[in-house]
């Protein structure tokens, strides 16, 4: 019997360190098991990237809540392939939008390659894409001490979010710091000044 409750107690434990681990980048759950906190760390170099469906509100009153939903789900379980397969973090999805960071929690310098490409299901509408990206500084980090969620703040994020509501539909608007980072891999075209909120 003791045997069977050490091995009931372990499964359970395994669970609750998966679930974490979905939840919160490893380094960061590994610092609040052994803690019981977890510090906000500042990174020098992170690149964020904020995408949305254009004309969602349009997209949303043809289909079905429960339909919608799964959706959305198809195109987000693809970004969250994508962003595993180059080290980024998915950080939250908000409504249609996704968000997510290269270069934390663990300070890396690969770079996210173009995985652009129409996702059409047959007879539909195809959903366009905008996409914004931008390189600086920032925190990451949880705070607070219930229901934790990892997050980052900083005018990176902001300046990320301007780029991508100011981006042409099927393209991606990145930033002069990106740009920098990427000109050798990428041919990119410039667009000239851009109004933006607050910028």
């Amino acid at each position: 019997e003791v045997e069977v409750q050490k091995r009931l107690v372990e499964e359970e434990k395994e669970k609750t360190e998966k679930l974490l681990l979905n939840v919160l980048p490893k380094e960061t759950a590994e610092e609040l098991k052994n803690r019981g906190r977890a510090k906000a760390r500042n990174y020098k170099r992170a690149t964020v990237m904020f995408t949305d469906f254009a004309g969602f509100t349009q997209i949303a009153e043809n289909y079905k809540p429960q339909d919608l939903v799964a959706k959305l789900d198809s195109f987000f379980i693809k970004f969250d392939e994508i962003t595993a397969e180059f080290d980024v973090e998915k950080i939250k999805t908000v409504g249609d939008a996704y968000l997510c960071a290269g270069g934390l929690p663990i300070r890396n310098k690969k770079c996210m390659r173009e995985e652009a490409a129409k996702m059409e299901a047959k007879g539909e509408e195809p959903w366009e894409l905008r996409i914004g990206i931008h390189t600086g500084d920032l925190i990451a980090g949880v705070v607070g001490i219930k229901r934790f969620a990892y997050d980052i703040w900083g005018d990176t994020v902001n300046i990320a979010s301007r780029l991508e509501t100011a981006c042409e539909v099927g393209m991606i608007n990145i930033s002069g710091t990106t740009y920098e980072a990427v000109a050798e891999f990428f041919e990119c075209e410039y667009r000239g000044k851009i109004p933006a909120k607050n910028k």
